[in-house]
């Protein structure tokens, strides 16, 4: 049993992580100035971007900490 509980919670921090990091990469990047790359009157389409933007960075953030935090787990198998 205790072998399904650390997947459940390997899975929720997971969840959490991705949650976390698209969140703050969507706050971040409100202070980019994307509308005057886009034409006029395009707002949905450059909130879609923000979006679309936020989850591929906060993502990629998130993976790349709950796979240092994965390794460092494993370092003491070493010695």
């Amino acid at each position: 049993m205790e072998l399904y509980e650390s997947i459940g919670q390997e899975a929720l921090l997971g969840i959490l992580s991705h949650i976390f990091f698209i969140a703050i990469t969507f706050y971040a990047l409100q202070a980019f100035m994307l509308e005057k790359i886009f034409k006029k009157n395009k707002v949905f389409q450059i909130q879609l971007i923000y979006i679309l933007l936020s989850i591929a960075i906060g993502t990629t953030v998130s993976n790349f900490f709950l796979q240092v935090s994965n390794w460092s787990s494993k370092l003491p198998y070493l010695f």
